[in-house]
This record gives C-alpha cells, structure tokens and sequence, in this order.
C-alpha cells in the first residue's frame, strides 16, 4: 500500500491518511527545508551571529525560506 500515489498529470499529490489528517504540499515541503536549514544554520550562525550581518534575524529567516522553496521544487521535481 502506497502512502502517496504517484498519479501523472498532477505535479504534487496530497497524502491523506484515513480521513482525518490531510498533509499538503506546503506542509511536507515545510518538513524536508526543516532539516535543510538546520544543516544552514549550523554552518553559518557563527558568522552571522559575530557582527559581520546587519541583522542576523532576518538573515536566518530568508536561509528557511529559501531552504522551503527548495524542497518545493524537490518535490514538484520528484513527483
């Protein structure tokens, strides 16, 4: 039993598990840029965090954006 079919014409499938939880896209695409920027942070946060970066705040935000929009493409690109 597949959890998400694979059904040609639609570029993203919504996985439904019974008939309560429903997961769409932008929800798994904001669980695989998760790890993705924990991986960014963790390699740049001494950097940002030392001065260097007007608003280090900001700039980690745009890093988990960005890690999300690429995990959206991922999946379009996957499926």
């Amino acid at each position: 039993m597949a959890l998400i079919p694979n059904i040609s014409g639609f570029p993203l499938t919504d996985l439904i598990v019974g008939s309560q939880i429903y997961f769409p896209p932008l929800f798994k695409a904001v669980m695989l840029g998760f790890p993705l920027w924990l991986v960014i942070h963790r390699q740049l946060r001494d950097w940002m965090y030392a001065g260097d970066v007007w608003h280090p705040l900001l700039m980690d935000l745009s890093f988990f954006a960005l890690s999300v929009c690429l995990s959206l493409v991922l999946l379009i690109a996957l499926s």
